[in-house]
């Protein structure tokens, strides 16, 4: 009764330094920045037949694979076609992927999703035929069966044709049933690892220091930026399940190195709060090429032999405009980073150059990852 006394004191105590935290420190709870070693999803795959397609399947000339399951999937129902000239197209044959959670208990139900793999033009109204889904160690671990929802729809006409989203693609809601369970028991384990989603050596050390002053033992030790190891205590009361439930709710400030992330191809540019740049001048210069071609018909005179031709006429303008030279303070805030090269009336692509060009001067304090 003392502990448990203990630890609300404790939470009350950890609520009220998180009221008092400074204004825009980042806090998030424990729970929300960690992954717990072995609680993790598995991936299923399996391959099978939607049938009952309003001849929007494959076509089976142009897709053997689908006609060699129809055949097997008859031959095994006892159905003999052999050497017959099939001409069906109201069969798919479809890839049927799902995730398996933590902890699925066999005869509970997932959903699956299922994608095309020949040329059919549409699932609409198909059925999923029974499927086996198999994990990466090739075991089957679910049974996918039933009628599949798409999103999108194809119409088509002698000379139009309207597609809205994806019709090859579609989902069965609870279409899977877990026939094999993942053998691991989180309750019998001492020891495991939290892992950080955003590593960083701080907030690594925030979140062992934060457990060990709940419980009041050193049972949680930060291995590197990304792992803290937490270790059952010996005289805890309960397992490893209840240590977990504890200390979820710990509310830690975490932190993040200076960094700026680049996306060259839409030109997104995210900058994170602690990008400081020292003292610099910035100049940028707009260069525009104009281009226009008016191409003019030369005749020859009456009566003559001449032939007619086009003579080509190009107007090319070169227009540079030099913006003068500014000056960005050292330290500067994120926000007058901002302020200021908005100021310049730059182009987001011309704003990477500019930050990659402030990098490899030096006066950057913060990574550039380019996506």
């Amino acid at each position: 009764m003392r502990f448990y006394a203990l630890k609300t004191a404790c939470f009350a105590l950890l609520a009220a330094l998180a009221m008092l935290a400074p204004a825009g420190a980042a806090t998030a709870r424990i729970k929300d920045i960690v992954s717990i070693e072995g609680v993790r999803d598995n991936q299923l795959v399996g391959y099978g037949l939607v049938v009952g397609l309003n001849g929007t399947g494959d076509s089976l000339s142009n897709s053997p694979f689908t006609k060699q399951s129809l055949q097997a999937m008859l031959e095994r129902l006892g159905v003999n076609t052999r050497g017959e000239n099939m001409r069906t197209g109201n069969v798919a044959a479809v890839m049927v992927t799902a995730n398996l959670p933590a902890f699925s208990t066999q005869g509970s139900r997932i959903d699956v999703n299922v994608a095309s793999l020949g040329d059919a033009k549409s699932l609409q109204g198909g059925t999923l035929l029974v499927t086996p889904l198999l994990g990466a160690d090739g075991e089957v671990y679910a049974i996918a069966q039933g009628d599949v929802t798409i999103n999108g729809f194809k119409a088509q006409g002698d000379s139009a044709v309207v597609i809205s989203g994806v019709p090859t693609t579609g989902r069965i809601s609870s279409g899977a049933l877990i026939e094999r369970e993942i053998a691991f028991t989180l309750g019998a384990q001492r020891s495991l690892r939290l892992s950080l989603r955003n590593p960083d050596f701080t907030t690594s050390r925030r979140v062992a220091l934060s457990i060990n002053d709940f419980i009041g033992v050193p049972c949680a030790t930060p291995e590197d930026n990304g792992t803290i190891r937490l270790t059952l205590p010996q005289n805890f009361n309960g397992n490893i399940v209840d240590l977990i439930t504890d200390i979820e709710q710990l509310v830690i400030e975490t932190d993040q190195p200076a960094k700026i992330v680049i996306d060259e191809n839409s030109g997104i540019i995210v900058m994170g709060k602690d990008v400081r740049v020292s003292t610099v001048a910035i100049a940028q210069s707009n260069l525009t090429v104009t281009i226009a071609e008016s191409p003019e018909v030369s005749q020859p005179p009456p009566l003559s032999n001449g032939v007619t031709t086009t003579v080509p006429r190009t107007d090319l303008n070169v227009n540079l405009v030099n913006s003068k030279l500014d000056v960005v303070n050292e330290s500067v805030s994120l926000q007058e980073l901002v302020n200021g090269l908005n100021a310049l009336g730059i182009s987001p692509r011309d704003l990477i150059a500019i930050l990659q060009a402030i990098k490899a001067s030096g006066a950057l304090q913060a990574d550039i990852q380019v996506l």
